[in-house]
């Protein structure tokens, strides 16, 4: 037997071995609910990143089992913090989110790694050691990315935010009915949907101190953390509240200028390297390079 039937055996087995495995992903009967920790009945959302609503029905599959074998509390305890603090906490449970680290950091590449072998398609195996952790690091890098853009939402709109609570206090509404009333008008805002759920914590019987705080740990920005000590401050030694959100809103709409302008030190400093080693040389070329050429071809036209 040649080396090329030898491949062509191989091809054809794992190719039924992929789509046995395929139709018992659509077909099978995934019971994995003592797995996830959604117990509330509620359909959870979508993930925002297509690569993760793709994969999870394989993780669900392949990796979830052994996700849970994990039993390290401290990288538990990690994981737990990335998904609060890009707010994919209800999207992914902590199971799912090693489970899909497994499958990308390793089923994938090495699915990747038979088939170039099966199908001789002659990449290198090298290749598939560098696929290995950036496949693993992937959930990371959009949880980090999602992250971000939660953070730069939420310096957005809080001094905005903090105004309308002021008002609604200044005009006789309680502090929880001015969050109420800030969450019924705001739409795809990142505060708001914190604020909501500050408000169903409330409901379900916490303090509205433990739910401000509670929000505190989910953005985990020091603008929030701040804001919250304030406010916790205040209703302990019974001032006006009112005039601590006018405060508070002087004090972030100065420390977003501040921020604002370090950006804008950064940005001329960056952009410095550029118009010494790019910029500059190409003026000097297109200024001097005419005379360059007239005085070497001895001044002749």
């Amino acid at each position: 037997m040649g080396r090329a039937d030898l491949i062509l055996i191989t091809a054809l087995m794992l190719t039924g071995i992929s789509v046995y495995l395929f139709l018992r992903v659509l077909f099978g009967n995934q019971n994995q609910t003592e797995f996830l920790a959604w117990a509330k009945g509620e359909e959870r959302p979508k993930s925002k990143s297509q690569v993760i609503n793709a994969c999870l029905p394989l993780v669900h599959q392949f990796t979830l089992k052994y996700a849970v074998k994990i039993k390290d509390q401290f990288y538990r305890k990690k994981v737990e913090k990335i998904l609060m603090t890009s707010g994919m906490s209800r999207e992914l449970t902590v199971d799912e989110y090693i489970g899909l680290r497994l499958f990308l950091g390793i089923m994938f590449p090495f699915f990747l790694l038979v088939m170039n072998f099966a199908l001789d398609l002659g990449f290198p195996y090298i290749v598939f050691l560098f696929i290995m952790p950036l496949g693993y690091m992937l959930p990371d890098i959009h949880a980090n990315g999602v992250r971000t853009s939660r953070i730069n939402a939420v310096r957005i709109d809080l001094p905005f935010f903090i105004d309308l609570l002021a008002l609604s206090t200044e005009a006789g509404l309680d502090f929880i009915g001015a969050i109420q009333r800030i969450v019924d008008k705001a739409e795809n805002s990142v505060l708001a949907d914190e604020l909501s759920i500050v408000l169903k914590d409330i409901k379900l019987g916490a303090s509205r101190i433990e739910s401000l705080r509670g929000m505190a740990r989910r953005l985990d920005m020091g603008e929030i953390t701040s804001f919250i000590a304030v406010l916790a401050d205040a209703d302990a030694t019974g001032a006006s509240i009112s005039q601590v959100l006018k405060d508070q809103s002087i004090q972030m709409r100065l420390e977003r200028f501040v921020r604002a302008e370090k950006a804008g030190a950064k940005a001329s400093q960056t952009i410095l390297l550029p118009i010494i080693f790019l910029i500059l040389p190409a003026v000097f070329i297109m200024v001097f390079g005419p005379v360059v050429i007239q005085f070497m071809s001895g001044g002749s036209k």
